[in-house]
């Protein structure tokens, strides 16, 4: 559900970032920096709650949706980069 709704909102952001002139690239690392350490913060957040979780079955869940916002960080700061290469 979390990265249903990001997912949309990070690429909107970066696209946004990207139409701008070339002195927006620095704009635009640290937009995608800022958002993937959300996700970060998110993931470590859902790890805690697995940690402490009673029921095996949640506890996996929790840990497989860290991992996909994990994943999500990773791929805006791939996706921030590729943009912000010299053409």
């Amino acid at each position: 559900m979390v990265i249903r709704t990001l997912t949309p909102l990070l690429a909107a952001a970066l696209f946004v970032s990207a139409c701008s002139d070339r002195s927006g690239t620095a704009s635009i690392e640290n937009n995608a920096e800022a958002m993937a350490d959300a996700l970060e913060r998110k993931a470590d957040n859902l790890e805690a709650m697995a940690d402490a979780a009673a029921n095996a079955s949640a506890a996996t869940m929790l840990d497989g949706m860290a991992d996909n916002l994990d994943d999500q960080a990773d791929n805006v700061r791939d996706l921030a980069e590729e943009r912000a290469a010299p053409r």
